[in-house]
Order: structure tokens, then sequence, then C-alpha cells
């Protein structure tokens, strides 16, 4: 598992891409903020956290449980989702908006578009 990126995934990269094509501007893992989020539109007050669909168990084709050492991946796969829920819950609570864009949405470019388009021009 020492060989599994934290950042710049092929998902996050595609995410990162496409705003800068649509002309936002954007900073990485800001660390004082809760979770250090992937991305972050200070501008617009909002986060854009890039997850990937095994690790985070979405619920797609791509989030599989293992069927070997089960007793291993369900405990350590639900850690990760309850650490989602507070973390999200945290940086609602400093204010910030949270955009959550899962790997098997981040292939399709212009849908990818689409959502971060319409989650940007929302108001606070």
């Amino acid at each position: 598992m020492s060989r599994i990126r934290s950042v710049d995934t092929k998902p996050e990269i595609n995410v990162r891409r496409a705003l800068h094509a649509m002309g936002y501007r954007f900073r990485l893992h800001v660390t004082p903020l809760p979770g250090t989020p992937d991305i972050v539109l200070r501008k617009y007050h909002a986060v854009v956290e890039v997850r990937g669909c095994f690790w985070h168990m979405h619920g797609c084709p791509l989030a599989h449980i293992p069927k070997s050492r089960t007793e291993y991946w369900l405990p350590k796969l639900n850690r990760n989702r309850e650490r989602d829920r507070r973390t999200i819950r945290q940086l609602r609570s400093l204010g910030w908006r949270v955009l959550v864009v899962w790997e098997c949405e981040a292939h399709d470019i212009m849908r990818l578009r689409r959502s971060l388009r319409e989650f940007l021009r929302k108001k606070r």
C-alpha cells in the first residue's frame, strides 16, 4: 500500500485541469483547513474533495469490497468514510462549501465541468 498515491492522482489532476481550463484559480492541499482539502478556491469559499471510489466506498462498480481479509478491509474503509463525514462537517461549520468529486465521475470531462460550474456559481 505504500505505492498508493494520496496526492496528484489521475482523477485529481483531471479536476484541476478542468478548473484551470475554466479560468478558476485554486490552492492545493491547504493544511490549516480540516482534512487538508485537495482543492481550495478561496475566492468562492469552496473546497473540492476528489475521492477514490474504492478507498471511500462510493457504491459504484469501482468500489468493491475485497474478498480476502475482509476483517481488515471493512473497518479500514469504514474509518475512511467516518473521517470524510467528520471533515465535511468541520469544513461546513467553518463556512466552507464542499463538493465531493468521485473517481468514477472525474473521467467524464464534460459532466465534470458542468458539475464544477454549477457548484461554483451557487451562492453561499
